[in-house]
């Protein structure tokens, strides 16, 4: 019985089709970049100072340029101890509406030592040195309630996990293309909804959502366009895929330039993936799912479909297909089955904390974008741009050095970068993410494991066969005279 694999030999492994679906779901992990990354922009933190109404009336009376308005009633400047906290979060107990103030050096009249006056907590809100918005000056995500910024992001990692985890088995259950519609069209109204959200409680939720879907979208497109492949080229697919995330880091630079405001960025993000239900009529399911429900009918009739589209006829004598086990075999997997045995358990937590650790380097690194005082949307082009030459990096050394080497080494290297910029507990867990990839079994050149029993056999030698020669004797019929 034939396999996908075997046909897509002869319609063509990348034709016209492939290369049409792999375009197509390009664009799809394109956008999510902003869901990812995008609390860079959405949530940028200008510098900012606390807003008096009786500073502001006595700058306009004065006359005060910005820089003396700064300078006469900002307490910290030009301390270099705690200098940003207290510039930013806390302000002079005074009262700027007394008559005895003067309009040169104001405080010089209540005190010879400004350090001497009594300080507290901004009363008023904040005054914020941006020309746009983001989701900190409109919600005042500072100083006490800075905190909520970080939720705000932890909030969406929390539903990349769940949806990461349960989209496997979705996906399985009822079809890839199924689950794919079902979390753009979520992903898309969750967006929009966010974009209008009146308070921050019903943004959260809706970020929420967001990370839900956004992260299982991605990763069904991830499997759509590997399962429509050859084998041949999964693994440039899938290096590509990730590219073109790449590709939508640069785009999304280039767009939150060009709104500065965090709920037209939103919506601009966002509407795209409306365009992506067109997907409906351009991508098909998974011949190899439907294979797996045993639909081989509908397979059969998409595999000629991708035929026709790459020039090509399913011959007869292959239009018989099966799965990948065996018919008769009925396998119940489950997520014990991670932890079950030793080889497949030490795999798991090693991949589990690499993982782990590529998240943590990764968007840790992005979420300090801006910190140094430069200009945010450069930094963030030119550290997207670097992510281009690691892509062609992993395409020339995966079949020549292996998978182990090369991925241990860019764990440590990111881990010796995070050191060396000064993000101590980064760094120490890069470079224990880099040694623990070592224990993995390397997989350059060798088929891949179909069953708990092949995984657990990886690392353990094999002994030799024996060789057996099968002889076929035929008696001949001898009539005896």
């Amino acid at each position: 019985m034939l396999t996908v694999d075997d046909i897509l030999e002869h319609i063509g492994e990348f034709h016209l089709f492939q290369k049409q679906t792999f375009l197509l779901l390009a664009l799809l992990s394109g956008a999510f970049t902003p869901i990812y990354v995008g609390i860079v922009f959405l949530g940028f933190t200008p510098e900012h100072r606390c807003w008096s109404p009786g500073v502001a009336e006595l700058s306009q009376r004065c006359g005060w340029s910005l820089a003396e308005e700064l300078n006469y009633t900002v307490p910290g400047l030009g301390s270099a101890d705690a200098a940003s906290f207290l510039s930013q979060c806390m302000q002079y107990e005074v009262d700027w509406n007394q008559s005895t103030l003067d309009c040169v050096d104001p405080l010089s009249s209540l005190t010879a030592n400004r350090s001497r006056l009594p300080l507290s907590p901004c009363q008023h809100g904040w005054v914020y040195d941006t020309p746009g918005s983001s989701i900190v000056t409109e919600f005042n995500l500072v100083c006490a309630h800075s905190w909520m910024l970080d939720l705000f992001q932890a909030v969406v990692n929390v539903g990349f996990f769940i949806g990461a985890v349960g989209i496997g088995y979705l996906a399985d259950r009822f079809g890839r293309k199924f689950c794919l519609l079902v979390t753009i069209l979520i992903n898309a109204i969750s967006g929009v909804l966010m974009a209008i959200s009146p308070n921050y409680t019903w943004m959260l939720v809706f970020r929420l959502l967001q990370g839900l879907v956004s992260k299982a979208g991605w990763l069904i497109g991830y499997i759509l366009i590997t399962e429509f492949v050859g084998l041949g080229y999964r693994r440039t697919v899938g290096i590509f895929y990730q590219v073109a995330f790449t590709v939508g880091l640069l785009v999304l630079a280039g767009v939150a330039c060009l709104l500065p405001h965090w709920r037209w960025l939103q919506f601009a993000v966002t509407l795209p993936n409306f365009f992506f239900l067109l997907y409906f009529w351009c991508i098909p399911e998974s011949p190899r799912w439907l294979i797996s429900q045993n639909k081989n009918a509908k397979a059969m009739k998409i595999i000629k479909h991708i035929a026709k589209k790459n020039g090509k006829s399913v011959p007869v004598s292959l239009q018989s297909l099966r799965a990948g086990e065996d018919a008769g075999e009925k396998l119940n997997p489950s997520f014990l089955d991670l932890v079950r045995t030793p080889q497949i358990r030490k795999h798991t937590l090693i991949l589990m904390y690499n993982w782990f650790t590529s998240s943590v380097l990764y968007q840790g690194l992005i979420m300090h974008m801006g910190l140094a005082g430069g200009n945010i949307y450069l930094d963030f082009f030119y550290s997207a741009l670097v992510e281009f030459p690691a892509a062609f990096i992993i395409i020339l050394t995966i079949d020549r050095v292996g998978r182990r080497y090369p991925w241990a080494a860019a764990n440590t290297l990111a881990g010796a970068a995070c050191l060396a910029s000064v993000f101590i507990p980064d760094g120490v867990v890069g470079l224990v993410a880099g040694a623990l990839v070592l224990l993995l079994p390397e997989t350059k050149g060798k088929a891949l494991p179909e069953t708990i029993e092949d995984t657990e056999n990886m690392q353990r030698p094999r002994k030799m066969k024996e060789k057996r020669i099968y002889l076929q004797v035929k008696k001949a019929n001898l009539q005896l005279s």
